[in-house]
């Protein structure tokens, strides 16, 4: 019984002393535990605020992608601002900027988008910062906004790259709600020599008769404004209206006179020129490697001075026998006299870096009945019924973008003129006229709104001008 007791007595004398040990570790524990767990908690608030931080870092790349896009109806960002974008948006803006060309005519750029046409090109939007309300993104836009910018770009990036423009005709097309304002200047020279054998020969080193040896030089200075609007982002319309100046001197010697004295006949022209109307379609949906067709139309009119209203040096007839006088007119003709329609498909194909163009057309000169020519006394000669050939056209070339602003291109203009008839009748000495032009043209974006096209042209045939030179400035609105 004592032993019992006393065995118990122990225990519980154990007990006691064990419970304050046990408490203590139990507590050391709890300790480590809660230490560790406000370790943990510091390290997730770190890493939350980094990833914030990441995540505001992020929503600025975005928000400046985001403005490149917008603007790719505008010229394109400097380098500078694409050396500070991720690397993603790097390739992308390289590869908006390759092979758009400057400007063409003032149009705004337009980059060739590698997604499809009915997908948006911008990225999917990011989410905010966790653990915390989503911060106010710079250019954020609200639904309607976004909806209206989205389907603008879409409509934008089915329309074809830009080149530095070449010929009269403009590439791409003015964007709905857009203005386009371009005054030109145009400078033209040409000369030609000829030798006509009047008479008979009685061997081959002996001429009986006249030699008329005739060498004109011709001077062409064309100012004209231009103004083009876009209905949709599919078709645009356009007005010219031309000043032109012309200088000719011919060096001559009378024909059938007996002197060998040459002249110098020298006559001038000024006034406006044949306004022009055009409208312009893009029948399809291009791309990356996918061809842009456009088609044209283009009617000029008779404003301008016409051939046959100027005074002509003839006092008699002109035609026949009875020549008195150079029959050259002794001021120079403004317009052709003749309306005119014309037709046109024009195709660009990029293919990174570069954009392939060309262009045919077919131009119709309508016939005119009961004309008359003017002559020195101030009497009319009936010239009857007449009939301007046809004009065939075709170019093509290939623009390449130098950088963000400046861009060149390079191609070749070829036209060919059918015969002239009169009264049914072609027209003796009327024959098919080749027209051959090598052409280089440059583009500079001087401003968003505002850019310098130039255009140098060399004619390889011997009816072509000898060069050309053809100054534009658009202004767009």
């Amino acid at each position: 019984m004592h032993s019992h007791v006393g065995r118990l007595g122990a225990a519980g004398l154990a007990a006691m002393l064990l419970a304050p040990l046990s408490h203590a570790q139990v507590t050391t524990v709890e300790q480590v535990q809660d230490k560790e767990l406000a370790t943990l908690k510091a390290e997730l608030a770190a890493q939350r605020e980094l990833v914030n931080k990441l995540m505001l870092e992020l929503q600025a790349q975005q928000a400046k992608i985001e403005r490149i896009e917008d603007r790719r109806d505008t010229p394109q960002p400097a380098l500078a601002d694409a050396v500070a974008l991720p690397p993603r948006a790097n390739d992308l803006l390289l590869s908006e900027q390759r092979g758009t060309g400057g400007q063409n005519n003032g149009a705004p750029a337009v980059a060739v988008n590698n997604a499809p046409a009915n997908q948006q090109a911008r990225p999917p939007s990011t989410p905010g910062p966790i653990g915390g309300p989503a911060p106010a993104q710079p250019g954020a836009r609200g639904p309607a906004q976004a909806q209206q910018t989205n389907a603008t770009r879409n409509e934008r990036d089915q329309r074809p790259p830009e080149v530095a423009p070449l010929f009269e005709a403009p590439g791409v097309l003015t964007p709905r709600g857009k203005y386009i304002l371009e005054p030109s200047m145009q400078f033209g020279y040409s000369s030609s020599n000829r030798v006509a054998l009047v008479g008979y020969t009685v061997i081959p080193a002996l001429l009986i008769g006249l030699v008329d040896v005739r060498e004109v030089k011709r001077n062409t200075f064309t100012g004209a404004l231009t103004a083009r609007t876009g209905l949709n982002n599919r078709m645009e319309v356009e007005v010219k209206l031309p000043y032109v100046y012309r200088s000719d001197a011919t060096v001559s010697r009378e024909i059938f006179t007996g002197t060998a004295v040459e002249r110098v006949f020298e006559t001038r022209g000024k006034a406006i020129g044949d306004v022009e109307v055009a409208g312009r379609y893009q029948l399809n949906n291009g791309g990356p490697d996918k061809p842009y067709y456009i088609g044209g139309l283009r009617y000029k009119s008779t404003t301008g001075r016409s051939p046959f209203e100027v005074v002509t040096d003839c006092q008699t007839r002109c035609i026949g026998d009875n020549v008195t006088g150079t029959g050259l007119p002794l001021s120079l003709p403004t317009g052709s006299g003749f309306h005119s329609l014309q037709g046109s498909l024009t195709w660009l194909f990029p293919s990174d870096p570069a954009v392939f163009f060309g262009n045919i057309s077919y131009l119709h000169n309508f016939k005119q009945s009961g004309i008359t020519r003017l002559v020195r006394n101030g009497e009319r000669e009936p010239l009857g019924e007449l009939a301007p050939g046809g004009i065939i056209g075709f170019n093509f070339g290939m623009g390449l973008a130098l950088n963000e602003k400046a861009s060149l291109s390079l191609g070749y203009d070829h036209s060919t003129v059918a015969r002239m008839k009169q009264n049914g009748i072609t027209v003796p000495g009327s024959v098919r006229t080749q027209l051959g032009t090598l052409l280089l043209g440059y583009s500079y974006r001087l401003s968003d709104k505002r850019s310098l096209n130039v255009a140098v042209g060399a004619g390889v045939t011997r009816d072509t001008p000898d060069v050309s030179l053809t100054v534009r400035v658009p202004f767009s609105f």
